[in-house]
C-alpha cells in the first residue's frame, strides 16, 4: 500500500472539502428525493488519484452529518460513496465504465433510503438518483477528469527540462 506523504494527505483534505462545499452550498438540489448532487462529479477522481477514495467518504460523511436524511444516509450514502470510489479506482483506464459505479450505486443504495426516511416512491426515486448521478459523473465528471488529466499530463512534462 502505498504510504502517505504531506502532498497526498492534503489532496485527500482538500477533495473532501470541495465536496462538502459543494453540497452543502447546493443544498437545495442535494439533499432532495429527486436530486443532483452536483459534487458527485468529483467521484471520478479516484482515476488519478488514489486517496480521493478517502476524500469522497469524508466529504460524504461530512455533507449527510449537516444536511441528510439521517443516521441512514450518513452511513449508507456515505459508505456508498466510498465503495463506488474505490470500484472507480479499479476501472481507472476506463473513465466511462468508471462512472458506472457511483451511478448505479447511489441509485440503488441512496434510492432505498430516501424511500425508507422520506417515503419516497422506490422505483421513482432509483431512476431519479440514477439520472441526477448520470448527469453529474458523465455530463461533468467526465470533462474535469480529463481536464485534470491534460493538466497533469502538461505539469510533468513542463518539469521534466
Amino acid at each position: 500500500m502505498k504510504t502517505w506523504n504531506l502532498q497526498t494527505l492534503v489532496r485527500a483534505a482538500v477533495i473532501g472539502a470541495v465536496y462538502a462545499a459543494v453540497t452543502l452550498l447546493l443544498a437545495a438540489i442535494s439533499f432532495q428525493p429527486f436530486q443532483i448532487r452536483i459534487s458527485e462529479a468529483l467521484t471520478l477522481l479516484p482515476c488519478l488519484w488514489p486517496e480521493a477514495s478517502v476524500g469522497l467518504f469524508i466529504g460524504c460523511f461530512l455533507s449527510n452529518l449537516v444536511g441528510g436524511y439521517g443516521v441512514a444516509d450518513i452511513v449508507v450514502g456515505s459508505l456508498t460513496t466510498l465503495a463506488a470510489a474505490l470500484l472507480t479506482r479499479r476501472l481507472r483506464d476506463r473513465p466511462l465504465v468508471a462512472a458506472l459505479p457511483p451511478v448505479l450505486l447511489n441509485a440503488l443504495s441512496v434510492g432505498m433510503v430516501l424511500h425508507y426516511t422520506a417515503n419516497a416512491p422506490l422505483l421513482a426515486t432509483m431512476l431519479s438518483i440514477g439520472a441526477g448521478q448520470a448527469v453529474a459523473c458523465y455530463a461533468l465528471g467526465i470533462p474535469l477528469l480529463r481536464l485534470l488529466k491534460r493538466r497533469e499530463t502538461w505539469l510533468q512534462n513542463g518539469t521534466k527540462r
